[in-house]
């Protein structure tokens, strides 16, 4: 039973702490049920349905493109940006240096070494996959750096515009997932390109969530979201990733959290809006076709446990499973859709 779930609980069994005098004269034999006494009906009564119960809850999200991440130079002199909010993709230049261009090719591994023939190794194979998408031939994609390679970067270089050396250093080639939105400019032009100078994040606007700790059950990896913008329409998320590790801001007294994106499949449903406060609508557990009846139904059970109160009196064990919307699920002998239970006032 999660935290909210308790919670729930312990406000119901308070709703009916004032007819524990009804139970407490109850018989209850071997558990499942007892005989009420003359005057025990309830003034309340309820209907035991069947349904669909969601667990969710509303937190507060942004609207953005995720965590910034930084491009750095290896020297010279910055003589051209790509503009911040452009898009950047394979093969175009996200900044030049010294008037050279710093080309986006794609893949996890970062140029930590000099490529020329007679080198081998996984980092090799990921350019090759690039040049070929490029659309140059004449090369084997492999881990291996060889003459044929280097004919081909000669051919690329002299379309960039560059010295034709056959070699690829880290000057001129700058890696990334895949495309990249500028987001911002952290070296203007005519600044040394020694450090960062520009920072990137993906292309598709997502939503993050500083989810508290404690409620790190409502985000599941996978689950539906529903997203509400600024102007009330709602757009359908996913959850894609859930952090597992919490912080706290400095020097704050808030709660530790994790961080929660929840990705757009359809990037229409959020209109033109780029940045921005949203709400966020998690869905912690959902349970298809049960039982339920209000929350404010249950009875606690002089033997333990809970019950609910039938039309002719008698009592019914019952086992709790999900709460959500002010009504729980439960199951027990005798149970049925339909039923009329008592409400305890």
């Amino acid at each position: 039973m999660t935290r909210r779930s308790r919670a729930v609980l312990a406000v119901a069994i308070a709703v009916v702490a004032a007819g524990a005098a009804v139970t407490a004269a109850v018989g209850f034999g071997s558990g499942d049920s007892g005989t009420a006494h003359a005057g025990d009906q309830p003034p309340r009564t309820a209907t035991v349905t069947r349904q669909t119960l969601v667990d969710s809850e509303k937190v507060d999200g942004t609207l953005g493109y995720g965590d910034p991440v930084a491009l750095r130079g290896t020297g010279g002199m910055v003589t051209w940006l790509a503009p911040e909010g452009a898009t950047v993709r394979r093969g175009k230049p996200v900044f030049r240096v010294d008037g050279a261009p710093v080309v986006l090719l794609y893949g996890p591994l970062p140029l930590y070494r000099p490529l020329s023939p007679g080198v081998a190794g996984p980092d090799v194979k990921q350019f090759e996959r690039n040049l070929a998408a490029l659309g140059y031939r004449g090369f084997t994609v492999d881990d291996d750096y060889t003459g044929a390679t280097a004919d081909a970067v000669r051919e690329w270089q002299d379309d960039l515009g560059v010295d034709e050396k056959g070699t690829v250093t880290a000057g001129l080639v700058a890696y990334a997932p895949g495309a990249i939105r500028i987001a911002a400019h952290t070296a203007p032009v005519g600044a040394p390109a020694g450090g960062q100078v520009v920072s990137y994040t993906g292309t598709a606007r997502l939503v993050t969530v500083d989810l508290p700790v404690a409620d790190r059950h409502l985000a599941v990896a996978g689950a539906a979201a529903a997203i509400e913008l600024p102007d009330g329409k709602t757009a359908k998320g996913t959850v894609a990733s859930v952090g597992a590790v919490a912080s706290a801001a400095a020097g704050s007294d808030s709660a530790p959290t994790v961080e929660v994106t929840v990705t757009v499949a359809d990037a229409k449903a959020l209109g033109d809006l780029q940045e921005g406060p949203v709400d966020v609508s998690l869905t912690a557990s959902r349970r298809e076709g049960v039982l339920t009846v209000p929350v404010a139904a249950l009875v606690a059970l002089a033997e333990g446990g809970y019950g609910v109160q039938v039309a002719d009196g008698r009592y019914l064990a019952v086992e709790t499973g999900l709460f959500a919307d002010g009504r729980v699920e439960v199951s027990g002998s005798g149970l049925a859709a339909g039923m009329t239970v008592g409400v305890p006032s």
